[in-house]
């Protein structure tokens, strides 16, 4: 006990106060409360935060999704497009070979 006085004799001495008793306990509790409630507060800010941020995400992906189809459906139209033609052209080919080797070979 006398070694403990004498510690914090020194501290006094170097112009340390001791950390200990320095503060009224209902200052100390006040204080806790406050930093309670601002917590509190922090954390109900991040969970609307991460709810905003959620629903964000979720209209985005929607929107993502919306986007895709109407590309996919514009691919699929052009691609039914592509198909016709080269049908046609496959037939316009049939047609002129047939029309060549008719009169390559004499008929008419």
């Amino acid at each position: 006990m006398a070694e403990k006085r004498d510690e914090l004799s020194e501290e006094a001495e170097l112009g340390e106060p001791p950390k200990i008793m320095t503060k009224p306990l209902p200052q100390i509790l006040d204080e806790i409360e406050e930093s309670i409630k601002l917590a509190n507060e922090a954390a109900k800010n991040a969970r609307d935060a991460a709810e905003e941020a959620r629903k964000a995400g979720e209209k985005a992906a929607n929107e993502a999704a919306r986007v895709a189809a109407e590309a996919i459906g514009k691919v699929e139209q052009t691609a039914k497009s592509a198909w016709q033609l080269a049908e046609l052209l496959k037939s316009a080919i049939t047609e002129v070979t047939s029309t060549l080797e008719k009169r390559l070979s004499g008929k008419r």
